[in-house]
């Protein structure tokens, strides 16, 4: 029985004794290793499997001809394009079981693209300086592992030792494990929820399970709804509910959660059926009251937390969002509903809560009928999002979407 195979990126013009200790722990872990390289500094002696210059080739270039482009971003831009192209191309000839890199701030960059290209269950980790608070961008929607190894990647001692060989272990350990299949036994279905409309969400996944689907729930809060989507993309999804916009709503005035323009876009062009509600369409997401006083002057505020503050939208703010989302809607290729509760939008949009406005539910209904293409179905319910009734509304229409090809 063939080792797994664990891709190792980590440049050896200058991180090369790293890199031995790290291949001689995957090694003596039972896993063979393909190091790339993408070093452009200065010619290196010890072999690797995928070298600088392969690298550069597979984006049209030489190697020299990347060197004389003498800026950092420029040059890693070429890197990043061949080493993507060369790590696919191994995979697809002799598949990966998990990779493990090596890296500062531009080392990580090139492993963190190189890594999005891969599905969920992967092994990615990443042993980074930018691990100690400053994730995202690398990590994005992905299920990328990071490491902090506390020291800068500059030799061997007795914390990065450490650190290294903990990575190495746990990439060795995932990769052993690893299995590429991933089937689900029964239909998908992608939702999204914040802790604000659980009422709803939950009720929705309790019963579209009890119906014999399989329910992933994403916490809306920018990577949540990037790895939905990414989900759909990766894998046979049946059906979408969109029942968290906080995310649109945040990308359209710069709040916290955004998850660029492209959210949702997914299940549209794919043509899944998607059913939207505006589920925390009530709110934006500032940092702390006094930075939220100062984005959103004039407005209503209700404190999460100490970080964290729900910022009241209101008329020109739906209107926008409104305007959004019918331009995405319109791009769809498959089903679209619209599902539209008058009595709230969240927890905070309650009789019981914080920034409740009964008056903005219809007008947020009045704007997105405008906006919608007549294929659309638009339903009004007199009730609150987190209603019963609501939430049954909800399942039905997925129900109805997938043709009940679950079975009960």
């Amino acid at each position: 029985m063939s080792r797994p195979k664990v891709l190792m990126f980590i440049t050896l013009d200058t991180k090369a004794v790293e890199a031995r200790f790290i291949r001689q722990t995957l090694e003596a872990n039972s896993v063979d290793v393909v190091h790339l390289d993408a070093s452009i500094r200065g010619e290196v002696d010890d072999p690797v499997e995928i070298a600088p210059a392969q690298i550069a080739a597979a984006a049209g270039r030489t190697l020299q001809e990347v060197r004389d482009l003498r800026h950092e971003g420029k040059c890693q831009a070429v890197m990043i394009e061949g080493a993507v192209k060369c790590v696919q191309a191994l995979h697809e000839k002799t598949p990966l079981s998990g990779i493990i890199g090596v890296g500062g701030s531009m080392g990580t960059a090139l492993g963190s693209v190189v890594m999005q290209g891969f599905p969920y269950g992967m092994p990615k980790v990443l042993v980074s300086t930018m691990a100690s608070g400053f994730t995202r961008p690398f990590v994005g929607a992905k299920d990328i592992v990071m490491f902090n190894p506390v020291c800068d990647i500059a030799g061997l001692n007795s914390i990065t030792r450490d650190v290294f060989r903990n990575g190495a272990i746990a990439t060795a350990s995932m990769a052993k494990a690893y299995s590429p299949v991933r089937v689900e036994p029964r239909p998908l279905v992608a939702m999204g929820t914040l802790s604000t409309i659980d009422r709803c969400t939950v009720r929705v996944r309790k019963a579209l399970e009890q119906k014999g689907y399989k329910v992933m729930v994403f916490h809306t809060l920018g990577t949540g709804g990037g790895a939905l989507d990414q989900l759909v993309r990766e894998r046979d999804v049946c059906a979408v509910v969109e029942s968290s916009l906080v995310e649109h709503n945040d990308f359209l005035n710069n709040g916290l959660c955004s998850a660029g323009p492209d959210r949702s876009k997914a299940a549209l062009e794919k043509g899944i059926p998607v059913t939207f509600a505006p589920g925390n369409a009530d709110f934006m997401v500032a940092g702390a009251i006094d930075v939220a006083r100062q984005q959103f002057p004039g407005k209503r505020y209700h404190v999460h937390n100490h970080a964290l503050t729900a910022v009241r939208t209101e008329a020109p703010e739906l209107q926008k969002l409104a305007r959004h989302l019918g331009g995405l809607i319109r791009q769809a290729k498959g089903p679209v509903s619209f599902y539209i509760p008058l009595q709230g939008f969240s927890n905070h949009d309650s009789p019981d809560g914080h920034l409740h406005d009964p008056s903005l539910c219809p007008a947020f209904a009045k704007a997105i009928r405008a906006e919608l293409p007549a294929a659309v179905e638009v339903r009004e319910f007199d009730c609150h999002l987190n209603d019963e009734a609501f939430a049954d509304a909800i399942v039905e229409r997925v129900l109805q979407a997938t043709h009940h090809e679950a079975a009960a």
